[in-house]
């Protein structure tokens, strides 16, 4: 039989001991939703919505309005601007549709012979002489002869040829410048003309 240790049983190690920490305290659980979130947060969440969707829905209502005045606004300048263009091309037809007044037609003939001071030269036909009667154009009657003499030659000038006739009368002797005689009254006339443009103003026909 085996010796009995008495002293190695006495020397059993010590037990050691460890110090426990106190268990935490458990906060009181609150209601949990069907779906597994808490109750509270929905019901903010869900309160915070309901008083968002009345403004969002104010703002949306303006906006509409406030677009349907501009889009009202923008037809309303639209038409005028049109009936305006459409009045003017009415107003420039029109214009052109409107004949013009018919100018006042003014007779000359009615102011002319009304005018007591408007002459008329007529061109009269050449005058036919059956008879052989003779014009004289006498352009002067002088007492002395060197004045008829002085008259001839200014007529000469003038591409006129004239004579000179002495006569004796009741008045003494006279010296007379005469040109012709002509055939036709025409052709004296026209020796006058010439002559009254030169200065000659006291000639005559006979």
């Amino acid at each position: 039989m085996a010796p009995k240790d008495y002293v190695a049983r006495d020397r059993v190690p010590p037990k050691k001991t460890t110090k426990t920490k106190p268990a935490p305290k458990k906060r009181a659980s609150s209601p949990r939703s069907k779906s597994g979130g808490s109750a509270a947060p929905a019901a903010v969440q869900h309160a915070s919505s309901d008083q968002a969707t009345p403004w969002f829905r104010i703002v949306f209502t303006l906006a509409v309005v406030m677009g349907f005045g501009v889009f009202l606004w923008n037809i309303k300048d639209a038409s005028e601007g049109n009936k305006a263009t459409v009045q003017k091309q009415e107003t420039a037809v029109k214009k052109e549709d409107e004949l013009p007044e018919a100018p006042k037609e003014e007779w000359e003939f009615m102011t002319t012979l009304t005018d007591p001071d408007y002459e008329v030269e007529v061109d009269l036909p050449e005058e036919t002489h059956t008879s052989t009667q003779e014009y004289i154009l006498q352009c002067g009657s002088f007492r002395k002869q060197e004045q008829a003499e002085s008259m001839r030659a200014r007529i000469a000038f003038q591409g006129i040829e004239s004579n000179i006739k002495e006569s004796n009368g009741q008045n003494g002797r006279w010296y007379r410048v005469v040109m012709g005689p002509y055939e036709r009254k025409r052709m004296a006339e026209k020796d006058r003309h010439t002559l009254q443009r030169a200065g000659f103003t006291t000639c005559r026909i006979w």
